[in-house]
């Protein structure tokens, strides 16, 4: 990716494997472990962060096109996309301040080219997303898998094998 200056490590799954939960269950023994920690999250569907009423929602009601909120505590900046079109991840990263980042954990973008761990659970009866995905580095699944030796394998439900597998692959010298 041309605009990261920091490790990035994506989850690929299916809609319902648990992506989401599995990152609230990482980011934890990531941040323990001393990591400073960016995520971008994919969505397909709109959304809205602001509310109605806040400035920065009138703001944009407005036909700001663009608005930052910044306080003493956080920033957030809220971009109206005219013609919606599927984000690009290195447009994504190019606005992510990365200077206090070590890594960036990315749920999504599944179609795009990074290192991910595809995350697989049998029972939903999907393929897997490898071999079709050569950028996949390791298969987490909730049950025994038949993957090629070079794939590295995890267990889903060993959240600190996972988290050590990340420490060890993107951050050796940690």
């Amino acid at each position: 990716m041309r605009h990261a200056s920091v490790p990035i490590l994506g989850f690929a799954a299916f809609s319902g494997t648990g992506k989401t939960t599995l990152l609230t269950q990482l980011i934890p023994l990531l941040k323990k472990a001393g990591l400073r920690l960016g995520v971008i999250k994919h969505s397909h569907h709109n959304f809205e962060i602001d509310k109605p009423g806040k400035d920065s929602f009138r703001l944009r009601a407005a036909g700001a096109d663009t608005v930052m909120l910044v306080s003493p505590h956080r920033r957030a900046i809220i971009s109206e996309f005219p013609d919606p079109i599927d984000p690009i991840l290195d447009e994504q990263l190019a606005v992510l301040d990365q200077a206090s980042l070590d890594l960036i954990l990315v749920e999504g973008f599944r179609t795009e080219r990074f290192p991910k761990i595809e995350l697989h659970r049998p029972i939903l009866n999907k393929p897997l997303i490898y071999p079709d995905d050569p950028s996949i580095i390791a298969i987490a699944s909730d049950r025994k898998l038949n993957t090629p030796a070079h794939l590295s394998r995890l267990d889903l439900n060993n959240i600190a094998m996972i988290a050590d597998f990340i420490i060890h692959q993107f951050l050796p010298n940690q």
